[in-house]
């Protein structure tokens, strides 16, 4: 099976478009331009690629004006993340950059920043929001984290370990996605609002320099929710397992705890506290792959069921209904209408 980049909730979509509707843009065009059907937005089960979300977040900010999203009083101008970008890349290590990317959101927004403290081998970024403002949204919180994170992340050549999260916003809709971005140690309802880094990466020294610059702007920010997901639970590793082997050759799941040197009764256990099975995990690669191929290829649906692992096409489509509340020509249908 080729290697998907993953898959984005339409619940997580759907946050995106609001603040885009309350900023008096008509969303349809730039649905169109991402390539999302309205019918994929019908189903709160459905999800879209990456590549698509990440068209459509830097469609809203272009049209905006605002790579913020409207979610300060003080927009972020249209290439107010490029210039983050080049000023961080001055620094020497990975420290200096984080100190650098918060200082430059710092003198951009005037109701949200961060202040950076080192303690227990961890670095906190605690969130600040001005007191006569009401409290940032889960998503504003993503929206700085992604900005910061993905970017120091980017420069030091490594996704730094997220240890833990704290907000003081309620728990949101989409908080699988979160956990995804963030970790799974994620409370809400908090007196404040921090995240906690490994520290590993301070010393780290920058790597990026000015020729690798123009690939990385081209796909970021928007790119940043799929490609700095947390890559260290027990889940991530066998989903990346999965993607690297065709679905006929999946391991059971006693090769799999062999694999990963565990009884099967502690990987049942661990992948349980993760909130997962082995079933379910093979469950959403399989959907992940199939939500790529009929979004970015012709081939034929009974083609991608076979490369699945599915016997018949019709076990293939109730499984497809069954991720997404759709069916698989849904996908494609719309997409063959958007490109006439």
């Amino acid at each position: 099976m080729e290697s998907e980049k993953g898959t984005v909730s339409v619940v997580l979509v759907e946050e995106t478009l609001n603040l885009a509707r309350r900023g008096g843009l008509d969303t349809g065009p730039l649905l169109e331009a991402a390539g999302i059907a309205p019918a994929v937005l019908a189903s709160p089960r459905s999800r879209i690629t990456s590549e698509q979300y990440g068209t459509l977040w830097n469609g809203i900010a272009r049209a905006m004006d605002d790579e913020f999203f409207g979610q300060d009083s003080h927009p972020m101008r249209s290439g107010g993340f490029i210039a983050m970008t080049r000023t961080a890349l001055t620094a020497q290590t990975g420290g200096r950059a984080l100190a650098s990317a918060v200082g430059f959101m710092r003198l951009v927004l005037d109701d949200i920043f961060v202040r950076v403290s080192a303690k227990d081998k961890s670095v906190r970024l605690e969130f600040v929001h001005s007191k006569h403002k009401q409290a940032p949204s889960m998503f504003a919180y993503a929206t700085y984290f992604l900005l910061v994170y993905g970017l120091v992340c980017w420069l030091v050549g490594n996704r730094i370990s997220v240890l833990r999260a704290c907000f003081q916003c309620s728990e949101p809709a989409a908080v699988d996605e979160y956990k995804l971005l963030f970790c799974e140690d994620m409370t809400f309802g908090q007196d404040t609002t921090y995240v906690d880094l490994t520290d590993d990466f301070i010393d780290l020294p920058v790597v990026q320099t000015k020729n690798s610059v123009k690939a990385f702007l081209r796909d970021a920010p928007g790119n940043f929710i799929v490609k700095y997901r947390n890559p260290d639970s027990l889940a991530a590793r066998v989903r990346r397992l999965l993607r690297e082997n065709p679905a006929e050759q999946w391991p059971s799941s006693s090769e799999l705890a062999k694999h990963f040197r565990l009884s099967e009764a502690t990987m049942r256990r661990r992948l349980r506290t993760e909130g997962q099975t082995y079933l379910s995990i093979k469950d959403h690669v399989r959907r992940d792959f199939a939500i790529g191929a009929l979004q970015g290829s012709d081939r034929p649906i009974g083609l991608i069921a076979q490369e699945l692992g599915f016997a018949e096409p019709s076990a293939f489509y109730r499984a497809f209904q069954k991720w997404t509340g759709l069916r698989p020509s849904d996908y494609r249908s719309e997409k063959h209408k958007l490109a006439k």
